[in-house]
């Protein structure tokens, strides 16, 4: 059978699963389901992806996401070794940790994205230890389930990195509503996953039809449909941002022999601002892809223990979106 289609465009959104190899549990403990957030939210910053609702079950786990720059795929594959890498080393185990690639599907915002976000919102309730139990008792327990964003959407805010607007919106806000929506669907079970079997995407015909024409042109290795039309600033832009803060100059830090975090940090904001990939990246640079990737980890792994580098990070980040 034929994979799924992997289409990207700007501010798209998906319904994006992981299941353990053969299984097996993802998280063993309650520190990694934290981890597990952590990383998500941190690859989400890097990727500038938005994430609208998440549910951490014991062995899978389900997103829906936003993508602005059209970079599911760099996306996920960042988040999904760094979780494997963290949970690998922790548990003392080598190896797959989820069965197979990532499952994602393409969501229809306008017909399909409540539909899509009541079913992830449900997955705690439709467990077999809850098999017997009321609905008083799965509307309770559904409220109360901590690794989930269901709390966050009817009531306070327990995790500040999610983007609620996108769903509450179609309810003008009313938490309530959404409350009455998602757990009036408790009783009928609905899996509209289904839609998209075979090609990945859930809406209507129209929508299916139109994203399938799309699919049939071929982008390049970091080019997928509508990258170039998300630039949000100049190249020179992030470079004399750069330059200024360092005190150095454009040529220096494009040279290869630069040594100093100021061509780090070019690349980083070049790709997270400038709506430029890695290998346009390297072109300017004077490097290959991968070196421009091995690049941007060495600097994130810098800004984790680092709090004077991250400070002028920011400080040339916030420059640059003000100036």
């Amino acid at each position: 059978m034929a994979r799924p289609l992997r289409i990207q465009y700007e501010n798209a959104c998906y319904h994006v699963t992981c299941r353990g190899n053969g299984r097996q549990h993802i998280f063993v403990a309650e520190y990694d389901r934290r981890k597990f957030l952590d990383l998500l939210v941190r690859s989400a910053e890097i990727y500038q992806v938005h994430l609208l609702a998440f549910v951490l079950m014991v062995n899978h786990f389900h997103l829906i996401v936003k993508t602005p720059r059209a970079n599911l795929q760099e996306f996920m594959r960042h988040f999904n070794i760094s979780y494997t890498a963290y949970f690998n080393k922790r548990h003392g185990r080598s190896g797959h940790l989820y069965q197979g690639r990532y499952k994602a599907f393409l969501i229809d915002a306008d017909s399909c994205l409540l539909e899509v976000s009541r079913y992830l919102h449900l997955n705690p309730v439709h467990t077999t230890q809850l098999v017997n139990s009321d609905e008083e008792q799965k509307k309770e327990y559904l409220r109360s389930y901590r690794w989930s964003s269901y709390p966050d959407y009817i009531s306070s805010s327990h995790y500040p990195f999610l983007s609620l607007n996108e769903v509450l919106g179609y309810f003008k806000g009313d938490r309530t509503a959404y409350r009455d929506f998602v757990e009036g669907g408790i009783p009928l079970i609905e899996k509209p996953l289904e839609k998209g079997k075979g090609h990945g995407i859930v809406g209507n015909g129209a929508f299916i039809r139109d994203m399938l024409k799309q699919a049939t042109i071929k982008p390049s290795r970091e080019q997928p449909a509508g990258r170039r039309a998300i630039s949000q600033v100049k190249p020179e832009r992030v470079l004399r941002a750069v330059t200024k803060r360092f005190r150095t100059t454009r040529e220096e830090i494009l040279r290869k022999q630069y040594r100093g975090p100021a061509r780090s940090i070019a690349m980083e904001l070049l790709y997270r601002h400038a709506g430029m990939n890695q290998r346009e990246i390297g072109e300017l640079m004077g490097v290959d892809y991968s070196s421009v990737s091995v690049a941007r980890k060495r600097l994130r792994d810098m800004l984790a223990v680092d709090d004077s580098l991250k400070k002028q990070f920011h400080a040339v980040e916030g420059a640059l979106i003000q100036e």
